[in-house]
């Protein structure tokens, strides 16, 4: 075994284990963002062209499948049902094949396959520097253009139909002022509600690509609909709203900020709310202006009642 090959399994059980600890902590949000960044570079390595890797095919196809077991796991966490489809001591049995991947010679215990490579990263995954030097250094297979499936069109969904004594809001995403607002290439904007855990709340919804760039705007002019009804949202719950844009260099999705509007923030009319630095903080607790300058997210709230 290489010492780059030693060095590599050596991060990825790390990291495996760190995302089992906060599982099993209850720390749901940490062990989400452990383990979908895990998970995207286990793909990357599973779909990997270049010559030099020691891993099988048949080595490859099982780092893949233990990816997929992430993403489950993942999922589950996310999930908003009662009973978990795949469990923390089903994902604790991976840690060993993991471990001796170059030995590993029987049946994998789940019957799953291997996904394809997301482009859009996972939370926080630009800042994890200890892989992000893998991430300069990949050659072109799994990075290629040709890997990622066409973005689609958004993922909005529509309004909910009318209740008795229920409000529902429309949230009409107007701009966002940004410096380098023209060289944003396919922005778009990912919106989701959290509760103070940063648990997902609602679908999440990514707006189309923006309509237009002029000077220190991206204009998108586009209407969220809130996937509940405003009285039944939970105490400090926020809507999140996270402007991504592509990276052609490093071939993929980024998170470049975010906002977030809380619950005495939801008033019919128009409203602006600050920007903040990337990775998008759910919880509210480390939160860092993006600039000084008075560049905001421009809003306008609709109260259906």
């Amino acid at each position: 075994m290489s010492e780059v090959t030693r060095s590599l399994l050596q991060r990825w059980g790390a990291s495996f284990r760190r995302g089992a600890d906060f599982d099993s902590w209850g720390q749901l949000v940490e062990a989400i963002d452990e383990y979908q960044i895990l998970a995207r570079h286990l793909q990357k390595e599973a779909q990997a062209q270049h010559n030099n890797s020691e891993f099988t095919e048949e080595q490859k196809k099982t780092i893949g499948k233990i990816a997929t077991c992430l993403e489950l796991r993942s999922a589950a966490l996310q999930s908003t049902q009662s009973q978990e489809e795949f469990k923390l001591e089903d994902l604790k049995k991976l840690e060993p094949i993991l471990k001796n991947i170059l030995t590993y010679n029987k049946e994998f215990p789940f019957d799953v396959q291997p996904v394809p490579l997301r482009r859009i990263l996972a939370p926080g995954e630009e800042e994890n520097l200890e892989f992000e030097e893998d991430e300069e250094e990949g050659g072109a297979g799994a990075g290629s253009p040709d890997s990622f499936p066409a973005r689609v069109p958004g993922t909005l969904l529509p309004r909910l139909p009318s209740e008795p004594g229920l409000t529902s809001l429309t949230i009409r995403i107007e701009k966002i002022g940004l410096k380098d607002a023209g060289q944003c290439i396919d922005p778009y904007i990912t919106v989701s509600v959290k509760d103070l855990n940063g648990i997902d709340l609602t679908p999440v919804q990514d707006t189309p690509v923006a309509s237009r760039k002029e000077d220190t705007y991206v204009h998108f002019n586009v209407d969220i609909e809130l996937q509940k009804h405003v009285e039944k949202l939970t105490k400090g719950a926020a809507i999140f709203f996270e402007f991504k844009h592509y990276k052609p260099k490093k071939r993929f999705t980024s998170t470049k900020c975010f906002a977030f509007m809380e619950m005495d923030e939801i008033k019919a009319g128009p409203i602006v709310i600050e920007l903040y630095k990337k990775p998008t903080d759910f919880k509210r607790k480390k939160l860092q202006l993006l600039t000084k300058k008075p560049l905001y997210l421009h809003l306008h709230q609709t109260l259906h009642k």
